[in-house]
């Protein structure tokens, strides 16, 4: 399992919520689903996740993205990170 990770400061939520739903890399064909997180200081900074089952999977997405320019319209404060799960715990 891979997960692509990016942190976002918008100047409005709704605006990139709009921008990430439009599905502009394709993520819903390939991704297994995603989690957006919001801080609770500052809401306009988003941490999101979108887990895919492989590395070349989301390769594949970041490529896209990367083509449709989605990164000049919202330009990540932190990633985008590939990266692998080592461990997952629940408690």
């Amino acid at each position: 399992m891979a997960l692509m990770l990016i942190s976002f400061d918008v100047d409005n939520y709704d605006e990139w919520k709009e921008l990430f739903d439009s599905d502009p890399g394709g993520r819903k064909s390939v991704a297994k689903g995603h989690r957006i997180s919001r801080s609770v200081d500052n809401p306009n900074e988003i941490f999101l996740s979108v887990e895919y089952a492989s590395a070349n999977d989301a390769r594949t997405v970041l490529a896209r993205l990367q083509e449709a320019g989605v990164f000049q319209r919202a330009q990540p404060k932190l990633g985008p990170a590939i990266t692998e799960i080592v461990e997952e715990t629940t408690y």
